[in-house]
Formats: structure tokens, C-alpha cells, sequence
């Protein structure tokens, strides 16, 4: 079994069961917005500065919400994303659902956010790569999200994400290429 040496950090107790399924890990749930306790911080900024930390949060717009609260309060966690179809079953969507396949995958291309963001992506990259703006970019964008561990976002949000995580254009047209 895959063993991850930084804490995993996740919303729920399901999510723990899903992820030590997954692989070997100590992991630390903060139950949806408890995440803002000061405790809760506390304790993922101590794993920050000793094992380090990736953040597994479900798919959502509150997981979304969980995660900029802690990069927030610890700038230096790594973040990890399952993409909605891995995470959803039934009408629940959420890291609970996924495989510990998708898990493993997601842990592997964990990333940290660059600290000195460079603007490599444009709005006109996202045109010309069929991201924004055409029939079926909103599918590209989610295919791309989970072909570069990215999540998912609207338009302006994978934008963001492309430069947030020094996506490099070769990994981009390399991802975009295995679409087909």
C-alpha cells in the first residue's frame, strides 16, 4: 500500500475511511466548517511545518471554500482533486465516493500553489485551447482538470488554476493532446 508521509487533510470521518483505503496516511478530518476553529489550524499549521500537508477536500463549492481557508491560514499546503465524476454517487458528491484508485491518483500529482504566481495562461489561451467560449469547453475544462489534477472550474477559475499551480504550457498541449 502507497504510503503518504504528509498529513491528509479532508471534510468528514467518511472521507478518512475512503482515503485509508487508499493508502497509508495519518489523516485529519475538520468537519466542514469547523475548519476555521483556531484548534484546527493550529494543528494542520504544526504538520505543515513537520510532515507537511495535502489537502483532499471533496469536489464542491464548500470543499472549495474548506481549502482556501486553510491555504489562507498555511499557504504552504499541497493541494489534491478528484474530479466530480470520481466523487460522485448517486446525488452525494464527495471523496467518500471515490475509488482508492482516483485517491492514489489524486495524492500522487498533489500540488503546492507557486509563490511567486507567473501569468504563463491568458483568457485568449483559454479560447484558442477550446476552454472558454466554444461548444462542449465546459467538458474540456473537466477533462483537462482531471487529466492534470486540477479540478474542476469554470472558465476564469481554470485560468487561475493553470497559472496558480505552474501548470507549463507543455503539460497543458501534452493533456490536451491525449484528449484527442
Amino acid at each position: 500500500m502507497l504510503k503518504i508521509q504528509e498529513l491528509i487533510v479532508v471534510e468528514g470521518v467518511d472521507d478518512v475511511d475512503a482515503v485509508k483505503k487508499a493508502v497509508e496516511a495519518e489523516v485529519l478530518p475538520v468537519h466542514g466548517f469547523a475548519v476555521k476553529s483556531k484548534k484546527t489550524l493550529e494543528k494542520i499549521r504544526f504538520a505543515s511545518e513537520r510532515v507537511g500537508v495535502i489537502v483532499l477536500t471533496d469536489p464542491d463549492h464548500a470543499g472549495q471554500n474548506i481549502r482556501e481557508t486553510i491555504e489562507k491560514a498555511v499557504p504552504d499546503v499541497k493541494h489534491a482533486y478528484i474530479s466530480r465524476k470520481e466523487g460522485t454517487k448517486k446525488d452525494n458528491i464527495g471523496v467518500e465516493n471515490a475509488s482508492p484508485e482516483a485517491i492514489r491518483a489524486a495524492l500522487e500529482k498533489a500540488r503546492f500553489k507557486m509563490v511567486e504566481e507567473t501569468e504563463t495562461f491568458t483568457l485568449a489561451d483559454m479560447d484558442y485551447y477550446g476552454l472558454s467560449g466554444a461548444a462542449g469547453s465546459r467538458e474540456r475544462r473537466e477533462e483537462l482538470g482531471q487529466i492534470l489534477r486540477i479540478g474542476y472550474g469554470n472558465a476564469k477559475q481554470f485560468l487561475a488554476r493553470l497559472n496558480h499551480y505552474g501548470i507549463s504550457r507543455q503539460e497543458l498541449e501534452d493533456a490536451v493532446d491525449s484528449l484527442g
